[in-house]
């Protein structure tokens, strides 16, 4: 990632959070809560996390608040919770990713939603900012829906959404840390983040000012939107931190 982009920051950046990410009665995050403090939902479709029950309740919770919700897809990789990378040809990220899709908007339907982006998952994320190709075949994707794609600005996520003409929101987070590229450190198990600490990072983001990674190199990081993970420990006080700094 290139660290001297001018920030993109408009007049009101949201809040996005990944949710439904559960099987049966097993659920990660903090779904109920954090609900009520942001402003889009990123939705789990069932690869990663996610069973039909789970979809069905997170899609009806996000329409009583006011929620915006996008796909959240992931690789087939439950045991993993998608943070394993593998080795996909481009047709193949394509279908996991229009299937996964595809079962959502059903889900929205029923809840008079309709779909406002697509947000890859954990190590599907990563690997499309890497590839031009599997990126492409994302995009191909999110032209299909008429959708945004949420994704790291800087990388292939931007440079292939802007060649193919499919608006993409630039992300900052606030609950992963930087590398010295620009790059986001994942983590297989989430870990708690000082809600101080998330506060300072956008407030001073949203003044202009670099966002620093691990070994104190200054990032300018473009954005439009903020990601608060759920499954950390302590999401929802970061959630608030960040919701007062917005506003």
């Amino acid at each position: 990632m290139q660290t001297t982009v001018t920030p993109d920051t408009p007049s009101r950046v949201l809040l996005n959070s990944d949710m439904g990410e559960g099987l049966g009665l097993h659920e990660f995050g903090h779904d109920d809560e954090l609900m009520r403090i942001i402003d889009v939902a990123n939705v789990a479709c069932g690869y990663h996390a996610g069973d039909p029950d789970v979809m069905n309740r997170t899609v009806a919770l996000a329409a009583e608040h006011g929620v915006a919700v996008g796909a959240h897809p992931g690789l087939p990789d439950l045991v993993g919770f998608g943070r394993r990378r593998m080795v996909l040809t481009p047709a193949e990220v394509e279908s996991i990713i229009l299937f996964q899709t595809g079962a959502l908007t059903a889900f929205l339907g029923k809840h008079g939603l309709e779909l406002n982006h697509i947000k890859p998952h954990g190590a599907l994320y990563g690997m499309l900012a890497d590839d031009e190709e599997l990126m492409q075949a994302a995009a191909r994707t999110a032209a299909q829906f008429g959708v945004p794609f949420y994704g790291l600005a800087g990388t292939a996520h931007e440079t292939v959404c802007r060649a193919m003409g499919v608006e993409f929101v630039p992300e900052l987070y606030v609950d992963l840390n930087y590398g010295s590229a620009g790059g986001l450190l994942i983590q297989r198990r989430p870990a708690p983040t000082d809600p101080d600490a998330a506060a300072e990072r956008v407030s001073r983001a949203l003044a202009g000012q670099p966002v620093l990674a691990v070994d104190g190199t200054e990032l300018d990081i473009p954005f439009r939107s903020i990601c608060v993970h759920s499954d950390a420990p302590n999401s929802v006080a970061v959630a608030t931190a960040v919701r007062a700094v917005l506003g």
